[in-house]
C-alpha cells in the first residue's frame, strides 16, 4: 500500500502544472453531494450532451486540413485592436455599467462601482504547452498589469481558452477574489490562489462581494484539462447583479431551454455576453451558432428584444472549422432580423450599453467574403436594394 501511494505521488509530481489538480477531500465530498452530480460525473441540463465530435474522425480531419478552409479560418490582415489605456477604464462609467471585450470570452465588466473580470485569457496560446496549440490571432489589447485593480475574477469552466495558467498565476499575486464553479478551485489552489480568496459555487448558488451578487447558473457544456477527463469540475454561466444593473455571461454552452428559466429567475438584463463562436455540426450540443445565441438572449429577456447582446468566444483563437469572421457577420444578420441591439466592439474598445453602441462590422476589412446560406429574404425588391458590398458578403446564397 505504501508503495502504491508513493507511485501515485510520483505520477502527480510528473503531471504538468497547467493540468491543474483534481478535486479531493472536502471539495470532492461537496461535489458528490451536488444534485447535479450523478453516476460519478456532473450532468448537463436537458440530458446528455455530445462532448466529442459526431461523424467520422476522417471527415473532421479532412475539414481541418483542407487548404481553402484553413485559409478562411484566419484573418487576412491585422485585426484592428483598440489601443486600450488605463484612462479608458479608470474613470467611472457615466451610466454605471461599462463593458470592455478583451477578445474571445474575456470581458471586463464595470458594474455599479465593482470591477468584474470574466474568463481572463492573456496567454499566447490556449494550451497546456507554450510551444503548441491554438495561438492568438491578435494581441491582448493591453497588458494585464495595466488593467488596474479588479474586485473579482469570474471563471466559467476549466478549459484552456477560459482558464489560463499564466493569467491566473499573475492575478494570484494581487488581492482579487475568484468566483468559480464547483471543483475548479482545486486548479487555482495549485497555482497559488489561497482558499480564502475563492468563492466556489454550484449552480443556483450566490455569493456577495460588496454590493454585487454573483450567481452560478446552468450551462450545457463539459470540463477537463488533463489526458483523463474525470468530469469532476462543473461548468457554469454567471449572473452579476448590482444595485442598478444586471448582466449575464454565458461561458461556453449549447442552446437549451434553461435560458428561459435563468431569465425568469434573474432577468431582465441590461447586457448579455453570449458565446457564438467555435460552433460546428461536429459538436452541436456544446456551442451555439449566432442564430442560437440570439435565441438564447431573447429567452434570457423574457422573449423580448431588449438590452444589449455582446457576442463573445470568437475572433481571437482558431477553434472550429467555420470562417474566422463568420460569427460576427452572421450575428449581425440574425440580430437585425429580430430587432435586437448588438454591440460589435473591436477587442479592447470600452462601451456603455445604455450609450452609443459600437456597430461597425470592423472584421470585413480583414476577412474574405462570408456566405449567408440561411439568410431569410428581406421582402420584395430587397435584392435590388442591396449594395455591391452586401452582395459580395452574401456569397453563395
Amino acid at each position: 500500500m505504501a508503495g502504491s501511494r508513493s507511485q501515485s505521488s510520483g505520477l502527480r509530481a510528473l503531471r504538468p502544472v497547467a493540468f491543474g489538480a483534481d478535486p479531493s477531500g472536502e471539495r470532492m465530498a461537496r461535489i458528490r453531494r451536488s444534485p447535479h452530480f450523478k453516476d460519478g460525473v456532473f450532468q448537463n441540463p436537458g440530458g446528455a450532451a455530445r462532448t466529442r465530435p459526431s461523424g467520422s474522425v476522417r471527415d473532421l480531419a479532412k475539414t481541418y486540413v483542407d487548404k481553402e478552409s484553413r485559409i478562411r479560418r484566419a484573418p487576412e490582415g491585422t485585426v484592428p485592436v483598440h489601443p486600450t489605456t488605463l484612462a479608458d477604464i479608470s474613470r467611472p462609467p457615466a451610466t454605471g455599467l461599462r463593458l470592455t471585450w478583451m477578445g474571445h470570452s474575456s470581458v471586463l465588466a464595470e458594474i455599479d462601482g465593482h470591477r468584474v473580470l470574466f474568463d481572463p485569457v492573456w496567454g499566447e496560446r490556449c494550451s497546456p504547452f507554450p510551444f503548441a496549440g491554438p495561438r492568438r490571432l491578435h494581441p491582448a489589447p493591453l497588458p494585464l498589469t495595466a488593467l488596474g485593480p479588479v474586485d473579482v475574477v469570474v471563471i466559467s469552466h476549466d478549459h484552456y481558452d477560459h482558464l489560463d495558467l499564466p493569467t491566473i498565476k499573475a492575478l494570484a499575486g494581487t488581492d482579487t477574489l475568484f468566483a468559480v464553479p464547483l471543483g475548479v478551485g482545486a486548479h487555482l489552489e495549485r497555482w497559488g490562489v489561497s482558499a480564502g480568496r475563492l468563492r466556489e459555487l454550484d449552480w443556483h448558488e450566490t455569493t456577495k462581494i460588496g454590493g454585487l451578487a454573483l450567481t452560478a447558473t446552468p450551462a450545457r457544456h463539459f470540463c477537463g484539462r488533463g489526458l483523463r477527463n474525470t468530469q469532476h469540475t462543473l461548468w457554469a454561466s454567471w449572473v452579476a447583479a448590482g444595485e442598478e444593473h444586471r448582466i449575464y455571461h454565458s461561458g461556453d454552452t449549447g442552446y437549451f431551454e434553461g435560458f428561459k428559466d435563468i431569465g425568469t429567475d434573474h432577468g431582465p438584463f441590461d447586457a448579455t455576453m453570449v458565446q457564438v463562436g467555435a460552433y460546428s455540426d461536429f459538436w452541436p450540443d456544446i456551442h451555439m451558432t449566432p442564430e442560437e445565441g440570439v435565441r438564447a438572449h431573447l429567452d434570457l429577456q423574457g422573449g423580448e428584444a431588449a438590452g444589449v447582446l455582446l457576442p463573445i468566444h470568437w475572433g481571437t483563437f482558431n477553434l472550429a472549422p467555420h470562417a474566422w469572421a463568420e460569427p460576427g457577420e452572421w450575428m449581425k444578420d440574425a440580430a437585425e432580423e429580430v430587432g435586437q441591439a448588438v454591440a460589435f466592439p473591436r477587442p479592447g474598445e470600452p462601451f456603455e450599453p445604455a450609450g452609443e453602441l459600437p456597430g461597425e462590422p470592423w472584421w470585413r476589412a480583414v476577412s474574405g467574403p462570408i456566405a449567408h446560406p440561411w439568410r431569410r429574404p428581406r421582402g420584395a425588391g430587397a435584392a435590388a436594394e442591396m449594395s455591391s458590398g452586401d452582395l459580395d458578403l452574401a456569397g453563395e446564397r
